[in-house]
């Protein structure tokens, strides 16, 4: 461990949260860059991943109010060195906390000219609708 992650755990400690976190996307932008559109029962979600080949090489995953996307883009250009580097390439991880759940049995995604397009739908759940629970009797035993 360096100088710098001592200096970096010491502040985290300090502060009590992940103090660095809170500046990550201002010298770091989150990458894949994303538009996220919202109607009233649906959302559209714009990734920007350009260079992608292989659409195995993508993952996109929904948990509840969460969407994923991973994978890994590879440029390569043989020959030649690479001077200027700002296309994303490498492995990416996004991670998007949506306004609302959303059902993960009605998902479409699409990609197209550079651009995953992700549509998810409301997850409306039926207030008036119970559960009934069974309760044991623990007496009988």
């Amino acid at each position: 461990m360096n100088q710098f992650d001592d200096w970096k755990k010491n502040l985290d400690r300090f502060f009590g949260h992940d103090f660095w976190g809170d500046f990550e996307g201002l010298v770091k932008p989150p990458l894949p860059q994303l538009n996220l559109y919202q109607y009233d029962n649906e959302l559209l979600c714009i990734f920007n991943i350009p260079g992608l080949k292989d659409l195995n090489k993508v993952d996109v995953f929904v948990n509840h109010a969460t969407l994923e996307v991973r994978g890994i883009v590879e440029i390569n250009q043989k020959g030649g060195q690479q001077l200027k580097g700002e296309i994303m390439q490498g492995t990416f991880d996004r991670k998007v906390e949506l306004p609302y759940p959303v059902r993960d049995d009605k998902i479409h995604a699409s990609y197209k000219q550079g651009l995953l397009v992700v549509q998810l739908h409301r997850l409306i759940s039926d207030a008036n609708q119970k559960n009934r629970i069974q309760i044991t009797n623990m007496e009988e035993e």
